[in-house]
């Protein structure tokens, strides 16, 4: 693999909602993306993006693993999303349109198997340019809300899908979310009875305490997080204690560390504080990450799932960080803290390569 920064993988990617709903392209330079956005106001992250193919080519960021999303509230529902599931499902389907138009146009692959996984790791390993080398997904879906019904789990299977976190924010209609209480109902036990039967991962990221546990219960196959971040530094049921994160251990989950500033540092405002004020830069993300590991008394059970440009920019990520590239300033900070070449490879790329060997 790339000789000078490690080969790396990122775990939590929101690519077709930037494309979609905040009318992204992609493929255009990360400066020529956000002056294209100065002066506009509809989002606060607006000409604060950090990823583009580029960049994540520049941070040898060659696998990933990308989102559909797409919640149902009711009407009068704080949370933004769509009055039915079946709004909710056609937006996810425009979403996979979107990743085979960048199949099509060259910047992406599908990953489904183990075969197709092996071998796109290695071309990445054997081409010392990857300038032009396809960036590899593996499809999840952020909250089930847009299962129209339990039919639809192997539909989307079919067409790629092979991870599911039940939950997002809030309230959902097979599991609660993000500060909201209260295990899975009927179909979402329905939901994982599918999901198992077909093989898939489950995504324990989002799932309030009560559903967490409800379903690292019942799920017999492979569990991860993709996106989490460590209780004992940001007291909020967005992140694990550190009780969840020894039960993920035990069941050889690997946890994405993400770069959400809230996520990161305690008492965060959204609107108010700034990186910059609360101090949150690329030592937090090593905190973390060091904590996962002290807890497991090895390196095997994290990794990067950094949620950049999930609905947020600059404006709420590490100050070290102008864009995805700069991940790779995580791994000077861990060898400086005694963190071996063998250790920083696992957390790069080795734990989730692993974990999708044997998921896939």
């Amino acid at each position: 693999m790339n000789e000078k920064i490690p080969f790396l993988i990122d775990a939590h990617l929101d690519l077709s909602m930037n494309a979609m709903e905040w009318n992204r392209d992609l493929r255009i330079p990360i400066d020529e993306l956000n002056r294209r956005e100065e002066g506009m106001t509809d989002k606060p992250d607006r000409g604060k993006a950090t990823i583009t193919f580029e960049e994540l080519r520049k941070g040898n960021i060659g696998l990933v693993v990308v989102t559909q999303i797409a919640r149902y509230v009711e009407p009068g529902s704080p949370l933004p999303g769509w009055y039915s599931p079946e709004q909710a499902w056609a937006q996810t389907q425009g979403q996979l349109a979107w990743y085979k138009a960048m199949e099509a146009d060259g910047h992406m692959r599908m990953i489904c198997s183990r075969e197709q996984l092996d071998a796109h790791i290695e071309e990445w390993e054997h081409r010392s340019d990857n300038q032009d080398n396809p960036i590899g997904y593996i499809l999840s879906l952020e909250g089930a809300d847009s299962i129209v019904d339990i039919s639809y789990v192997e539909k989307a299977y079919q067409y790629g899908l092979r991870a599911i976190g039940p939950a997002h924010y809030g309230p959902g209609r097979y599991a609660n979310g993000t500060d909201a209480r209260g295990k899975l109902n009927d179909q979402g036990v329905a939901l994982l009875r599918e999901m198992d039967r077909l093989g898939m991962i489950m995504d324990a990221t989002h799932l309030n305490d009560d559903a967490f546990w409800d379903a690292l219960g019942r799920y017999q196959g492979a569990v991860w997080a993709s996106h989490n971040n460590c209780r004992t530094f940001v007291d909020h049921n967005r992140q694990f204690s550190d009780d969840m994160i020894r039960a993920l251990i035990e069941r050889d989950a690997v946890i994405g560390v993400a770069l959400d500033a809230w996520m990161m540092v305690p008492n965060w405002i959204r609107g108010q504080s700034t990186p910059i004020s609360t101090n949150c830069n690329m030592e937090i993300m090593a905190n973390n990450i060091d904590h996962i590991c002290q807890l497991a008394g090895n390196t095997d059970h994290v990794a990067v799932g950094s949620d950049l440009d999930g609905a947020f920019g600059r404006e709420q990520c590490p100050y070290d960080l102008e864009t995805i590239a700069d991940i790779q300033k995580v791994f000077p900070i861990l060898r400086n803290r005694g963190y071996t070449a063998e250790d920083i490879d696992k957390i790069a790329h080795g734990n989730w390569l692993r974990f999708m060997r044997r998921a896939l």
